[in-house]
């Protein structure tokens, strides 16, 4: 089919449409940026979901929830996600880089500078960022004690930021004791996250084992050391001829019993052949009706229903098991093992707990707090944490934050554009304006001087002092600051910030098509 042009908007215009509309995104989320920035209300304007709302500062989760019409803007939601999926933290900062970039590029548009040459600029300028920052990262891989203080340190300055800095020492440290279980896997599955309400956020803890939000069976064994477990997704809910479900055509009563008996023959069969396998735990996704759970129960084995597909996935993976649907060949089936499993209650609720599991990485966090609001931010938080900590245990390398790693790189910009002759060297002046611009907001965000600040941060570094930071809660530049930042996150913002930018500055023409026309029927 053909596509016919329906609108567009060319040179100059187009280019306008593009740096506002992302320039627009840039401050809308701004203010989340750094450990004093503030939460944003997502309120849904779906109908029939009640004006859910979600209260949040994470980058990724505002922009996904942002309808945006203008295309640079969904470029830069676009970047974002891909941050949120490659890092998990930096989302907002690549979103405010990148904004940033392009207010200082709209500057030099105004002054008749080429796009071509601000991206040539742009290039040289990324380029030497990279290698300074390359040269300012710390590596304490040989050393265990020191990089699990870079952890700690990590996992601090991303939490931060967050709801959960009421007590940041505390969650940082369950990020930490958890990642550092996966024993270098970046795998998160053997983590669970279990919110419950009640509490507070400080009576939040890890669980050395997998927990299960679900109920053993009526007069079943409720602890079992030594568990050998089946793990199936198959139907035990046939033992009776759904009424509702079902059309049968039968002379009388008796006979429609006798169905019914055939049919419970058929799951006293199926559970028989289950308990042949030698099982002592038998976990199901789907439901378990009271004549199977019955037969379990003389048969001395737990019965657990209904555990949802991603709950069974894990627990297959951290058992060591594979998720059976047919039950013929017992000697190809894939048991899960594990030391002990018993239950515990969380808040009101009783909680299947599997201790000393196969995969020794699985744990569980427990969150707890007073509404549903605070504990998914909590959620999304931790996440966020476990995701760059996961990273930092491949790429060990650290960097320094608070605005310093900026300002080491926007010194080595600004000292490669001195000897960089023509206008790529204006380009490069205004990447260096727009990386210091990232502690700028940070300090206004705080209430500070920003002004003041980053004038004397970028003395600071220029004097020599190549640890000179932000000190956002004493609201001063300290000469040494104890902010650590995961390397491969920051490098991740600078590289999708730049391309983000280079690729909206390239565009001179917005053309928007007419949607294919559809044809009646023949």
């Amino acid at each position: 089919y053909q596509r016919r042009v329906h609108g567009e908007e060319k040179g100059e215009r187009a280019k306008l449409s593009n740096i506002l509309g992302a320039i627009a995104l840039c401050d809308i989320i701004k203010t989340t940026l750094g450990p004093r920035g503030m939460d944003k209300i997502l309120q849904s304007a779906t109908p029939g979901r009640d004006g859910s709302i979600s209260v949040t500062n994470d980058g990724a989760t505002i922009l996904k929830s942002i309808w945006m019409e203008n295309p640079a803007g969904k470029i830069l939601i676009d970047v974002s996600k891909t941050q949120d999926d490659e890092v998990g933290d930096g989302t907002t900062s690549v979103c405010v880089l990148s904004g940033e970039l392009l207010r200082e590029s709209e500057t030099l548009l105004q002054q008749s500078i080429h796009p071509q040459t601000i991206i040539a600029g742009f290039r040289i300028a990324h380029n030497v960022a990279q290698k300074a920052l390359e040269a300012s990262a710390i590596d304490h891989k040989g050393d265990d004690a020191a990089f699990h203080a870079d952890l700690l340190a990590i996992a601090k300055t991303t939490l931060s930021s967050k709801v959960v800095n009421v007590d940041v020492d505390h969650f940082a440290k369950l990020a930490v004791d958890a990642v550092l279980r996966l024993k270098g896997s970046t795998n998160l599955e053997s983590i669970n996250i279990i919110k419950k309400l009640g509490g507070c956020m400080n009576d939040s803890w890890l669980e050395e084992g997998f927990l299960l939000d679900k109920k053993i069976g009526l007069g079943q064994p409720k602890r079992i050391e030594k568990a050998k477990i089946l793990v199936a997704n198959t139907g035990m809910d046939t033992d009776k001829i759904k009424i509702y479900g079902a059309r049968v055509k039968v002379d009388s009563i008796s006979k429609l019993a006798e169905m019914e008996k055939a049919e419970k023959e058929k799951m006293k069969a199926k559970c028989l052949k289950i308990v042949d396998h030698g099982i002592n735990c038998f976990i199901n996704r789907q439901l378990i009706y009271n004549y199977p759970e019955e037969i379990f129960a003389q048969n001395n084995v737990m019965a657990i229903e209904h555990a949802d597909f991603d709950g069974i996935e894990r627990l297959a993976l951290v058992l060591g098991a594979e998720v059976t649907s047919t039950f013929d060949n017992p000697d190809r089936v894939k048991f899960g093992e594990c030391d002990l499993i018993d239950e515990i209650m969380v808040g009101e609720d009783m909680l299947i707990r599997f201790s000393g599991c196969k995969a020794g990485e699985a744990c569980t966090i427990v969150l707890r707090g007073a509404s549903k609001y605070i504990l998914d931010e909590a959620e999304r938080s931790l996440h966020d944490a476990l995701c760059v900590l996961s990273q930092t245990v491949k790429e060990t390398r650290t960097v320094f934050g608070a605005g310093c790693s900026e300002s080491i790189m926007a010194k080595a910009v600004e000292e490669e554009a001195k000897r960089t002759p023509g206008k790529k060297a204006l380009a490069m002046e205004a990447y260096a304006k727009a990386l210091r611009a990232i502690p700028a907001i940070i300090a206004d965000n705080a209430g500070l001087d920003s002004a003041e600040l980053v004038s004397q941060l970028t003395a600071s570094h220029y004097q020599g002092n190549v640890r000179a930071g932000l000190d956002i809660f004493a609201g001063k530049v300290v000469s040494s600051i104890n902010v650590v930042e995961s390397f491969k996150c920051k490098s991740s913002v600078i590289n999708y910030a730049t391309e983000a930018a280079e690729m909206i500055l390239r565009v001179d023409n917005i053309i928007r098509c007419a949607p294919r026309e559809r044809k009646g029927p023949r």
